[in-house]
């Protein structure tokens, strides 16, 4: 499947090709024929990149830059792929991933430990290392020229502390990656859009992660730009909806605390139940067990990350 997206205002998102359809996005940033990919998705994601040149008429040569918002694999699994494919551009990533992008062998260990061999050598084959002179270490306020266009880079933690996004002024819009949550499109009403928190596993910080998206806020973006899944436009209301999931989220976390065994069992099953009621809140009609299907591994990350967390706090 290939999803194309023409936003009218230099920026273009298209299917990565991970897991199921319109799952993770890739933007494109296009400026005076120069181009910037954000997220790569999985090695699966190239052949929808060569079609979205081709689409704008661009080849190869236009490729400036490859800016991942975090190194989650989802993120930046095709990274070091696309990076052979495009050898004039350069990788753009928080100072704590770049080490991880020239020598992924720890990253891929880590993501191992979680999802086993046979899940990663399906979904992500190959991750292939960077050389690090083709990094950008991307820390609070790099500014990145693209065209006429600067991008400005935020060190936003809360879903991971390698976590970056990317204000793109020009076009009053931030690539939020994982900061402001997770968006599908399967779930729209009427053109309005349900939007939820990401809890994963193993950085989550709350308190992180409101501030990082009060910060955004104060750029007054028209729209925020997720990597699951898109445009997300009513900027103010979203983050209202976000923030309020994530403190329920922590708050059946808290409750859950002290149940030993049964914890993540029981912080699983409520998250479902939350999930469920909020999206029949919103007005969509899909079967429940359809939602939660759609939903079934953010839910169990979400889960996971809430869990780590309580022992975190605990420590």
């Amino acid at each position: 499947m290939f999803d194309w997206r023409d936003y009218g205002n230099g920026i273009y998102a298209f299917d990565a090709g991970y897991v199921r359809p319109i799952l993770a996005a890739i933007h494109l940033i296009v400026d005076h024929g120069r181009v910037a990919f954000v997220d790569t998705g999985s090695k699966d994601s190239l052949p929808n990149a060569r079609l979205a040149l081709q689409k704008l008429g661009l080849d190869a040569s236009a490729v400036d830059y490859i800016i991942l918002t975090h190194i989650h694999l989802d993120h930046a699994g095709g990274a070091g792929h696309l990076m052979r494919e495009f050898p004039q551009a350069r990788l753009v990533v928080h100072p704590r991933g770049a080490r991880h992008m020239a020598e992924p062998a720890k990253l891929v260990a880590g993501v191992t430990a979680v999802y086993g061999e046979e899940y990663v050598a399906r979904v992500y084959g190959d991750i292939l290392p960077i050389p690090a002179e083709r990094i950008i270490e991307a820390g609070e306020g790099t500014r990145i020229s693209l065209g006429s266009r600067e991008l400005l880079c935020l060190d936003t933690p809360g879903h991971a502390r390698h976590h970056i996004c990317i204000v793109d002024q020009t076009a009053g819009a931030i690539f939020t990656g994982d900061t402001f949550g997770l968006s599908y499109r399967e779930l729209d009403v009427d053109g309005r859009q349900f939007i939820f928190p990401t809890t994963s596993p193993s950085q989550f910080e709350p308190q992180e992660m409101r501030r990082s998206i009060e910060r955004l806020l104060s750029f007054k973006p028209s729209a925020m730009y997720l990597t699951h899944y898109g445009q997300v436009p009513e900027v103010e209301r979203q983050a209202a909806e976000l923030l309020r999931h994530l403190d329920f989220s922590v708050s059946l976390a808290r409750t859950h605390q002290q149940a030993g065994s049964e914890r993540h069992q029981r912080i699983h099953r409520d998250l479902c139940a939350y999930l469920l009621a909020e999206v029949r809140r919103h007005g969509c009609t899909l079967p429940d067990a359809e939602v939660l299907e759609l939903w079934a591994t953010d839910l169990e990350l979400n889960a996971q990350g809430l869990g780590v967390w309580l022992d975190q706090q605990a420590a």
